[in-house]
Protein backbone atom coordinates (compact mmCIF):
# COMPACT_ATOMS: atom_id res chain seq x y z
CA UNK A 1 0.00 0.00 0.00
CA UNK A 2 1.50 3.16 -1.18
CA UNK A 3 2.06 5.64 1.82
CA UNK A 4 0.01 8.24 -0.34
CA UNK A 5 -3.23 6.07 0.24
CA UNK A 6 -3.11 5.65 3.97
CA UNK A 7 -4.59 9.07 4.36
CA UNK A 8 -7.50 7.34 3.44
CA UNK A 9 -7.78 5.19 6.56
CA UNK A 10 -6.25 8.50 8.53
CA UNK A 11 -8.55 11.13 8.62
CA UNK A 12 -8.19 11.41 12.41
CA UNK A 13 -4.48 11.44 12.13
CA UNK A 14 -3.93 15.11 13.44
CA UNK A 15 -6.59 15.19 16.62
CA UNK A 16 -4.43 14.54 19.01
CA UNK A 17 -1.77 16.87 17.94
CA UNK A 18 0.54 19.85 19.85
CA UNK A 19 -2.52 21.49 21.74
CA UNK A 20 -2.60 18.74 24.75
CA UNK A 21 -0.25 15.60 23.97
CA UNK A 22 -0.56 12.60 24.03
CA UNK A 23 1.62 9.18 25.31
CA UNK A 24 0.63 5.72 26.12
CA UNK A 25 2.89 2.22 26.43
CA UNK A 26 2.88 1.36 23.11
CA UNK A 27 1.52 -1.94 21.57
CA UNK A 28 4.07 -4.16 20.14
CA UNK A 29 3.73 -6.02 16.96
CA UNK A 30 3.48 -10.13 17.35
CA UNK A 31 6.69 -11.57 16.95
CA UNK A 32 8.01 -15.16 17.69
CA UNK A 33 10.14 -15.74 20.72
CA UNK A 34 10.81 -18.01 22.99
CA UNK A 35 7.06 -17.59 25.24
CA UNK A 36 7.90 -20.99 27.32
CA UNK A 37 10.33 -19.23 29.27
CA UNK A 38 8.66 -16.07 29.88
CA UNK A 39 5.50 -17.91 30.98
CA UNK A 40 7.36 -19.23 34.23
CA UNK A 41 9.05 -16.02 34.97
CA UNK A 42 8.21 -14.62 38.64
CA UNK A 43 8.12 -10.50 39.78
CA UNK A 44 8.20 -9.36 43.16
CA UNK A 45 5.60 -6.36 43.60
CA UNK A 46 4.33 -4.53 46.06
CA UNK A 47 1.41 -1.52 46.18
CA UNK A 48 3.34 1.75 46.25
CA UNK A 49 1.37 3.40 48.85
CA UNK A 50 2.59 0.49 51.54
CA UNK A 51 2.07 -3.91 51.30
CA UNK A 52 3.67 -6.59 51.73
CA UNK A 53 5.46 -8.25 49.05
CA UNK A 54 3.60 -10.53 46.56
CA UNK A 55 4.59 -12.42 43.53
CA UNK A 56 2.89 -12.26 39.97
CA UNK A 57 3.66 -14.52 36.76
CA UNK A 58 1.89 -15.71 33.47
CA UNK A 59 1.21 -12.47 31.71
CA UNK A 60 1.82 -11.30 28.53
CA UNK A 61 -0.25 -7.43 28.76
CA UNK A 62 -0.06 -4.99 30.94
CA UNK A 63 -3.84 -5.72 31.01
CA UNK A 64 -2.55 -8.97 32.26
CA UNK A 65 -0.55 -7.88 34.90
CA UNK A 66 -3.07 -6.07 36.08
CA UNK A 67 -5.05 -8.54 37.13
CA UNK A 68 -2.48 -10.71 38.42
CA UNK A 69 -2.01 -7.57 40.86
CA UNK A 70 -4.95 -7.20 41.67
CA UNK A 71 -5.45 -10.96 42.65
CA UNK A 72 -1.97 -10.46 44.24
CA UNK A 73 -3.42 -8.06 46.68
CA UNK A 74 -7.33 -8.62 46.56
CA UNK A 75 -8.18 -5.50 45.14
CA UNK A 76 -10.06 -4.78 42.00
CA UNK A 77 -7.96 -4.75 38.89
CA UNK A 78 -9.76 -1.05 37.75
CA UNK A 79 -8.59 0.30 41.21
CA UNK A 80 -4.33 0.07 39.51
CA UNK A 81 -3.93 3.77 38.10
CA UNK A 82 -0.72 2.97 36.82
CA UNK A 83 3.07 1.06 37.73
CA UNK A 84 6.48 2.26 38.09
CA UNK A 85 9.54 0.12 38.18
CA UNK A 86 11.87 -0.17 40.98
CA UNK A 87 10.68 2.93 42.52
CA UNK A 88 7.61 3.29 45.13
CA UNK A 89 7.53 7.48 43.69
CA UNK A 90 5.38 7.97 41.30
CA UNK A 91 8.40 8.76 38.96
CA UNK A 92 7.14 9.37 35.46
CA UNK A 93 10.57 8.45 34.37
CA UNK A 94 10.07 5.06 35.66
CA UNK A 95 6.77 3.97 34.48
CA UNK A 96 6.11 0.41 33.23
CA UNK A 97 5.51 0.26 29.47
CA UNK A 98 6.38 -2.71 27.30
CA UNK A 99 9.60 -4.02 28.45
CA UNK A 100 10.18 -5.02 31.87
CA UNK A 101 13.73 -5.98 33.06
CA UNK A 102 13.83 -9.66 34.50
CA UNK A 103 14.78 -8.23 37.67
CA UNK A 104 12.82 -5.18 37.83
CA UNK A 105 10.71 -4.63 41.31
CA UNK A 106 6.91 -3.84 39.99
CA UNK A 107 5.16 -0.68 42.16
CA UNK A 108 1.15 -0.54 41.36
CA UNK A 109 -0.24 2.45 41.88
CA UNK A 110 -3.65 2.65 43.10
CA UNK A 111 -6.80 5.20 43.12
CA UNK A 112 -6.42 7.40 46.14
CA UNK A 113 -8.43 11.04 46.95
CA UNK A 114 -10.58 12.45 44.70
CA UNK A 115 -10.45 16.54 43.74
CA UNK A 116 -12.38 18.48 41.72
CA UNK A 117 -10.81 22.14 39.90
CA UNK A 118 -12.14 24.24 37.63
CA UNK A 119 -10.03 26.78 35.18
CA UNK A 120 -11.13 29.60 32.95
CA UNK A 121 -9.24 28.20 30.02
CA UNK A 122 -7.62 31.25 28.45
CA UNK A 123 -5.07 29.43 26.10
CA UNK A 124 -5.79 27.25 23.41
CA UNK A 125 -2.68 25.40 24.87
CA UNK A 126 -3.65 23.76 28.34
CA UNK A 127 0.24 22.76 29.00
CA UNK A 128 -0.74 18.84 30.10
CA UNK A 129 0.52 15.40 28.45
CA UNK A 130 -1.35 12.51 28.95
CA UNK A 131 -0.57 9.20 28.69
CA UNK A 132 -2.47 6.02 29.87
CA UNK A 133 -2.04 2.70 31.37
CA UNK A 134 -2.67 0.72 28.62
CA UNK A 135 -6.04 -0.51 29.89
CA UNK A 136 -8.28 2.56 29.79
CA UNK A 137 -7.17 5.19 32.87
CA UNK A 138 -5.60 8.27 31.77
CA UNK A 139 -3.50 10.06 33.80
CA UNK A 140 -1.38 13.74 33.57
CA UNK A 141 2.72 12.55 32.76
CA UNK A 142 3.86 15.84 32.38
CA UNK A 143 2.61 19.82 33.26
CA UNK A 144 4.11 21.81 31.23
CA UNK A 145 6.21 24.76 33.38
CA UNK A 146 4.31 28.67 33.20
CA UNK A 147 1.57 27.13 31.28
CA UNK A 148 -2.34 27.11 32.30
CA UNK A 149 -2.77 24.06 34.37
CA UNK A 150 0.71 24.70 36.24
CA UNK A 151 -0.26 27.44 37.61
CA UNK A 152 -3.36 25.32 38.82
CA UNK A 153 -1.21 24.05 41.97
CA UNK A 154 -4.89 21.51 42.36
CA UNK A 155 -3.53 19.71 39.10
CA UNK A 156 -0.61 17.34 39.87
CA UNK A 157 1.35 14.52 37.92
CA UNK A 158 0.17 10.98 38.08
CA UNK A 159 -3.48 12.40 38.41
CA UNK A 160 -6.51 10.08 36.41
CA UNK A 161 -8.90 12.49 34.70
CA UNK A 162 -12.41 10.76 35.37
CA UNK A 163 -14.51 13.28 34.41
CA UNK A 164 -14.57 16.63 32.25
CA UNK A 165 -17.53 18.67 32.53
CA UNK A 166 -18.92 16.03 33.94
CA UNK A 167 -18.49 13.73 31.08
CA UNK A 168 -17.06 10.59 32.94
CA UNK A 169 -13.90 9.89 31.02
CA UNK A 170 -12.80 7.38 33.05
CA UNK A 171 -12.87 4.12 30.54
CA UNK A 172 -11.53 6.47 27.55
CA UNK A 173 -7.84 5.88 25.78
CA UNK A 174 -5.44 8.89 26.10
CA UNK A 175 -6.20 10.39 22.69
CA UNK A 176 -9.82 10.50 23.43
CA UNK A 177 -8.88 12.34 26.43
CA UNK A 178 -6.42 14.52 24.81
CA UNK A 179 -9.16 15.35 21.88
CA UNK A 180 -11.76 16.16 24.58
CA UNK A 181 -9.60 18.63 26.12
CA UNK A 182 -8.15 20.19 23.25
CA UNK A 183 -11.69 21.00 21.83
CA UNK A 184 -12.84 22.70 24.80
CA UNK A 185 -13.83 26.47 23.72
CA UNK A 186 -11.50 29.16 24.82
CA UNK A 187 -12.76 31.23 27.24
CA UNK A 188 -14.97 28.67 28.64
CA UNK A 189 -14.71 27.50 32.35
CA UNK A 190 -13.42 23.92 32.73
CA UNK A 191 -13.97 21.39 35.26
CA UNK A 192 -12.56 18.41 36.06
CA UNK A 193 -12.25 15.59 38.76
CA UNK A 194 -9.56 14.23 38.87
CA UNK A 195 -8.36 10.89 40.90
CA UNK A 196 -4.80 10.89 42.65
CA UNK A 197 -2.54 8.04 43.34
CA UNK A 198 -2.86 6.49 47.45
CA UNK A 199 -0.05 8.09 49.23
CA UNK A 200 1.58 6.00 52.08
CA UNK A 201 0.99 7.31 55.62
CA UNK A 202 4.41 9.06 56.32
CA UNK A 203 6.34 7.67 59.36
CA UNK A 204 8.87 9.24 61.28
CA UNK A 205 12.00 8.30 59.55
CA UNK A 206 12.00 7.83 55.61
CA UNK A 207 11.09 5.33 53.85
CA UNK A 208 14.32 5.02 52.02
CA UNK A 209 15.77 3.59 55.13
CA UNK A 210 14.18 0.56 55.99
CA UNK A 211 10.36 -0.12 56.72
CA UNK A 212 8.00 -1.62 53.94
CA UNK A 213 9.13 0.50 51.32
CA UNK A 214 13.13 0.33 50.01
CA UNK A 215 13.85 1.55 46.87
CA UNK A 216 13.92 -1.53 44.53
CA UNK A 217 17.97 -3.19 43.25
CA UNK A 218 17.26 -1.55 39.45
CA UNK A 219 17.86 -4.82 37.05
CA UNK A 220 21.94 -4.73 35.50
CA UNK A 221 21.31 -7.45 32.99
CA UNK A 222 20.63 -7.26 29.37
CA UNK A 223 16.94 -10.04 29.02
CA UNK A 224 13.97 -7.93 29.42
CA UNK A 225 10.74 -9.19 29.18
CA UNK A 226 8.53 -7.79 26.14
CA UNK A 227 4.77 -7.58 26.86
CA UNK A 228 2.19 -7.76 23.71
CA UNK A 229 -0.88 -6.95 23.07
CA UNK A 230 -1.42 -9.90 20.77
CA UNK A 231 0.62 -13.14 21.09
CA UNK A 232 2.66 -14.65 24.51
CA UNK A 233 5.64 -12.14 26.04
CA UNK A 234 8.81 -13.18 24.92
CA UNK A 235 12.30 -12.73 26.62
CA UNK A 236 14.00 -10.57 24.31
CA UNK A 237 17.42 -8.79 24.51
CA UNK A 238 17.80 -5.25 25.15
CA UNK A 239 18.14 -2.66 22.06
CA UNK A 240 21.52 -2.66 20.61
CA UNK A 241 23.46 0.51 20.53
CA UNK A 242 22.31 0.90 16.63
CA UNK A 243 18.92 0.25 17.99
CA UNK A 244 18.97 2.70 20.83
CA UNK A 245 20.27 5.34 18.78
CA UNK A 246 17.38 5.36 15.93
CA UNK A 247 15.20 4.87 19.04
CA UNK A 248 16.57 8.24 20.21
CA UNK A 249 15.85 10.01 17.02
CA UNK A 250 12.82 8.64 16.04
CA UNK A 251 11.98 10.10 20.18
CA UNK A 252 12.68 13.61 19.06
CA UNK A 253 10.79 13.03 15.80
CA UNK A 254 7.52 12.42 17.93
CA UNK A 255 8.22 15.28 19.66
CA UNK A 256 8.55 17.21 16.11
CA UNK A 257 5.67 16.18 14.48
CA UNK A 258 2.95 15.52 17.18
CA UNK A 259 4.53 17.34 20.40
CA UNK A 260 4.77 13.78 22.26
CA UNK A 261 8.35 12.33 24.28
CA UNK A 262 7.50 8.91 23.98
CA UNK A 263 10.39 5.89 24.29
CA UNK A 264 8.25 3.13 24.55
CA UNK A 265 6.79 3.96 21.21
CA UNK A 266 10.00 4.84 19.43
CA UNK A 267 11.22 1.39 20.26
CA UNK A 268 8.15 -0.47 18.94
CA UNK A 269 8.15 1.85 15.60
CA UNK A 270 12.14 1.13 15.42
CA UNK A 271 11.07 -2.61 15.82
CA UNK A 272 8.23 -2.68 13.07
CA UNK A 273 11.16 -1.48 10.78
CA UNK A 274 13.61 -3.70 10.96
CA UNK A 275 13.06 -5.77 8.43
CA UNK A 276 11.37 -3.49 6.04
CA UNK A 277 12.88 -3.40 2.91
CA UNK A 278 10.95 0.21 1.87
CA UNK A 279 9.22 2.92 3.32
CA UNK A 280 5.62 1.33 2.03
CA UNK A 281 6.45 -1.58 3.90
CA UNK A 282 7.25 -0.26 7.10
CA UNK A 283 4.02 2.25 6.37
CA UNK A 284 1.89 -0.76 6.11
CA UNK A 285 3.59 -2.34 9.97
CA UNK A 286 2.86 0.85 11.49
CA UNK A 287 -0.48 0.93 10.11
CA UNK A 288 -0.93 -3.21 11.49
CA UNK A 289 1.19 -2.14 14.94
CA UNK A 290 0.34 1.15 15.90
CA UNK A 291 -3.27 2.36 13.82
CA UNK A 292 -4.75 4.29 16.30
CA UNK A 293 -2.06 7.12 15.82
CA UNK A 294 -2.79 7.72 12.03
CA UNK A 295 0.73 9.11 11.36
CA UNK A 296 0.92 11.31 8.80
CA UNK A 297 3.08 10.05 5.50
CA UNK A 298 6.36 12.84 5.98
CA UNK A 299 6.34 11.31 9.41
CA UNK A 300 6.66 8.01 8.38
CA UNK A 301 9.25 8.77 5.73
CA UNK A 302 11.44 10.70 8.62
CA UNK A 303 11.40 8.16 10.84
CA UNK A 304 12.23 5.47 7.93
CA UNK A 305 15.28 7.87 6.77
CA UNK A 306 16.31 8.13 11.05
CA UNK A 307 15.94 4.01 11.24
CA UNK A 308 18.23 3.83 7.91
CA UNK A 309 20.72 6.78 9.16
CA UNK A 310 21.46 4.39 12.71
CA UNK A 311 22.09 1.24 10.65
CA UNK A 312 24.71 3.21 8.37
CA UNK A 313 26.25 4.60 11.01
CA UNK A 314 25.42 7.98 10.02
CA UNK A 315 23.50 9.11 13.90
Amino acid sequence: MPLGLRNKKKDKSKETSKLVESEAPSPAPAAPGPAASASRLQFHTQLAHGSPTGRVEGFSSARELYAKIAEAFRIDPAEIMFCTLNTYKADMDKLLGAQIGLEDFIFAHIKGQQKEVEVLKTDDVLGLTITDNGTGCAFIKRIKEGSLMDRSKTVCVGDHIAKINGKNVSDCRHYEVAKMLKDLEKGRMLKLELIEPRKAFEKLEPRSKGGTLPEAKISRGRETLRLRTKGPATVEEMPNEVEEKAIKKVDELLETYMGIRDIELAATMVEAGRDKKNPDEFAVALDEALGDFAFPDEFVFDVWGAIGDAKQGRL
